[in-house]
This record gives structure tokens, C-alpha cells and sequence, in this order.
């Protein structure tokens, strides 16, 4: 049997919708996102609600609204600790520019870095997303059950314990503040419980372990989670890129030559 051949014509449409989307429509002196003009959404929507609205295709209550903002202004930055600010100012020192600065800081995160809180939301919502009967008890026994099974591991649990601190105090204030908005849904107990598992072992949650708990309570889900993690660094990103440009000496030097071990072979020959 002939198999029909397209026209020209036919194959063109079809190219003409080869890539969709839902997010934003462009038309002649127009411009809607997610069902709203850009005039209505500039002049009515905080940027916290407008990034809710790209993620979750929703708009916040007015606590979750609080509550979103409390998270974003959290992970905004951590000092020179991170290995995405330490980057990102080692770049600028070479005299790069901004963006490439920017991209280094970010192509920096990863398992170790940032990457706790995708595998910390995974980890609360596959733990009870299919657990229709979610008392507080049943949520202490998945609590049991997780903690038991990374300390049979010797893995230490995503989201738990912290370089630096013996206890986070932006998850600490975090918490603090989804308890008086009264947003701890069972993501944020099931994180709480495990925490209540490891005081023996005197590790708490970080701010990557509260926020994960948090941010699948809104809504989210472990696919936004470094994405959000990395739209509230940026503005702490930026600033020590734009700090170690004009405060610091340019080509940064981490360490003195006599503070570098070195631990090859010597003194060979071909």
C-alpha cells in the first residue's frame, strides 16, 4: 500500500507548532502569563507572588504568600562559606564579568552543594504521598522507619545537620514563623519528627530540611526545589561578585605557595 506523502505545506504547519507553551503568549502589543496581562501582573504582584505563579500556576494566600517570602529571603546567602560564593569570587578575580562570574557560581552546585533540598523533598513526599491515614502517630512511624534505615546505611539523612552550625538559626526562625502562619502540613512534621529521632545524635535541621518540608506543603514540588534555592542566592551571588570586584585585589591568591603540601613524586629524570 502508497503510504500518502505530506505536502510542503502540511510539513510546515507542523513546524510551526514544534514548540508549545503554557506559560507565556506574545501577540502584537500584548503580553499574557499565565492567563494575566503583564500590565495586571506588574501592577499588582510582589516578585515572590509572581515566581509562585511561573512554578505553581497559582497565586498564594496571603500566609503562603508570608511564608514563600520567609523561604526565599532565607536561602539568600551564607557567607563565604558555600563553594558557589568561593567560586564566584575567584572568578570575578580573574576579571571576568559579571554573568560569566554568575555561571561559574552556579554550574558549582550540585550533590554537595544545594542539592540537599531536591533530595530531602523526594524523601518527605515518597515517604507519604501514599499513606492515606496520615495521623501524627503514623507520621512518627515513617520518621522510625527512615531514620533507622540511613543509620543501618551510615549515610547521614538529606537536610539534617550542618558544617557550621550545631543548630541552623535560620531554620530555627524558619519554623518559628510557618507555626505562627500555621502552614506545617504533614511534609513539615514528617521533617520535625525525624529531627526529634536524631537528638540523641544532637543533629537538627538545616535550612535545607525545614524548607524542603515547607515548600512541599505550598505546593511545590522536589523537581522546583534547587531552582528555588538558586533564585533566592542570586541577589548574595551578585553582591560578592560585585564586592570582590571593586574591595579585593584583583587575581586572588587562596593560599601563600608554603601553604600547599606537596605530596608527588621528586627529583626524577628522563
Amino acid at each position: 500500500m502508497e503510504t500518502k506523502r505530506k505536502s510542503l505545506e502540511e510539513i510546515f504547519k507542523m513546524e510551526e507548532h514544534t514548540m508549545r507553551t503554557s506559560i507565556t503568549k506574545i501577540e502584537h502589543d500584548k503580553i499574557t502569563t499565565k492567563g494575566y496581562s503583564q500590565e495586571d501582573l506588574i501592577n499588582n504582584l510582589t516578585y515572590p507572588e509572581m515566581i509562585f505563579l511561573l512554578l505553581r500556576n497559582d497565586l498564594p494566600s496571603k500566609k503562603e504568600l508570608k511564608m514563600f517570602n520567609h523561604i526565599l529571603v532565607s536561602f539568600c546567602d551564607h557567607g563565604l562559606t558555600p563553594p558557589s560564593t568561593q567560586a564566584a569570587r575567584l572568578i570575578t578575580s580573574s576579571g571576568s564579568p559579571l554573568n560569566v562570574a554568575l555561571s561559574g557560581a552556579l554550574l558549582s552546585f550540585g550533590v554537595n552543594h544545594a542539592g540537599a533540598i531536591e533530595k530531602a523533598m523526594n524523601i518527605f513526599q515518597d515517604s507519604i504521598e501514599n499513606n492515606e491515614d496520615l495521623t501524627d502517630e503514623v507520621i512518627d512511624t515513617i520518621a522510625i522507619d527512615i531514620t533507622n534505615q540511613y543509620i543501618k546505611m551510615k549515610k547521614h539523612i538529606p537536610g539534617f545537620g550542618h558544617r557550621y552550625h550545631d543548630a541552623d538559626p535560620r531554620a530555627k526562625k524558619i519554623l518559628e514563623l510557618a507555626i505562627e502562619e500555621e502552614l506545617v502540613g504533614n511534609h513539615t512534621k514528617l521533617a520535625l519528627a525525624i529531627e526529634k529521632n536524631l537528638d540523641e545524635k544532637n543533629i537538627k535541621l538545616n535550612i535545607d530540611g525545614i524548607n524542603a518540608g515547607l515548600l512541599l506543603d505550598l505546593g511545590f514540588k522536589p523537581e522546583n526545589g534547587i531552582g528555588l534555592f538558586i533564585i533566592g542566592r542570586l541577589p548574595g551571588l551578585i553582591a560578592h561578585i560585585l564586592e570582590e570586584r571593586n574591595d579585593e585585589n584583583i587575581f586572588r591568591k587562596l593560599y601563600e605557595l608554603e601553604e600547599v603540601p606537596y605530596a608527588g613524586d621528586e627529583d626524577k629524570f628522563l
